[in-house]
Order: structure tokens, then sequence, then C-alpha cells
């Protein structure tokens, strides 16, 4: 029996879907463009060693897209919107450890701080039930 790809139909589904959606994008961007995407996180790549690139496509890129697309065709089930919630709350902690022991108050830090807070805000709040359908 061949699975149905449905659409949110509630405002839960559609912040949980939402996340997901701009988890891939990112996944996207790290994957296809890993230079840009290394430049954007302000990380440079040494000449004599291009693996950072490569890392970038696979933990980066492949991890966000693969996390994404799952979370993108599961996006009502509960534990989905968890897994989803706690890898960019889990990111939130170690940007924010960052600030505090690696002296990385910068507006940069605490925008994308805020980022990965909103971003796990999103599917938690679905999963949670904190969000009227």
């Amino acid at each position: 029996m061949p699975m149905e790809f449905s659409l949110p139909q509630t405002n839960a589904d559609t912040l949980a879907f939402a996340a997901a959606a701009v988890t891939a994008l990112i996944g996207l961007f790290a994957l296809f463009m890993p230079r840009l995407a290394l430049r954007a996180l302000r990380l440079t790549v040494q000449p004599d060693r291009p693996d950072a690139v490569a890392e970038a496509r696979a933990t980066i890129g492949g991890f966000m897209l693969g996390t994404a697309v799952m979370s993108l065709l599961l996006f009502d089930q509960p534990m989905v919107q968890m897994v989803l919630g706690a890898a960019w709350l889990f990111s939130a902690f170690g940007r924010f450890v960052a600030i505090l022991s690696d002296h990385a108050s910068t507006a940069y830090h605490w925008l994308f701080l805020l980022l990965s807070l909103v971003l796990a805000a999103m599917p938690l709040a679905a999963a949670f039930g904190l969000i009227a359908g």
C-alpha cells in the first residue's frame, strides 16, 4: 500500500511542517553549496585540507536534510516532532554554551541562538499539544 503525502491541516501541524521545511532548506544549502554555507557560518577551509567541504556536505547538509525529509513526510507524528524539536533545542544549547564558554557573545551568535530556539519551539509546541488545532 503506497504512503500518501498530505499537507498540514491544523496550526500545530503547520508549525511542525514549517520547521521541517526550514531545516530542509538549510540542509540543501549546505549539501549543494558547502563553501558558501561554511562562509555563512564564518568558517574557512584550508587550501591544503578540503576535508571541511566534505564535512559540511555530510554532517551539516546530509544530516539536516535527512532529518528534515522524514519530518516533512511524518510531520503529524508527535515522536517525529519531538525529534526535530530536540535536535534544534540541543543546537541552541550548544550555541548558548559557546556564548558563555568560548567568549562568542556576538550579535551573530545571539541571532542564531534565537533562530534555533524558534525552530525548536515550533515542532515541540505541536508535539506537546500547546497549539490549538
